[in-house]
């Protein structure tokens, strides 16, 4: 499974520093998942982001490999 926060961050114009603003997740975390350097992600960080960027499914995401 990839995170494809890089490409929906790139398409709205948001920077890891404002996403780490509107969500309260770590910048270091958020660079972790926009550059899918995690081996597990924080179910309730997944949720935070998607319910700042108004994602309701994880679909929209996520990138099953």
């Amino acid at each position: 499974m990839r995170i494809k926060l890089k490409e929906v961050m790139k398409e709205r114009g948001l920077t890891q520093l404002k996403l780490a603003e509107m969500t309260g997740i770590r910048q270091a975390a958020i660079s972790e998942i926009v550059n899918n350097r995690r081996d597990t992600i924080n179910k309730s960080h997944l949720e935070t982001i998607c319910k700042a960027l108004e994602i309701n499914d994880f679909n929209e995401i996520l990138e099953w490999e």
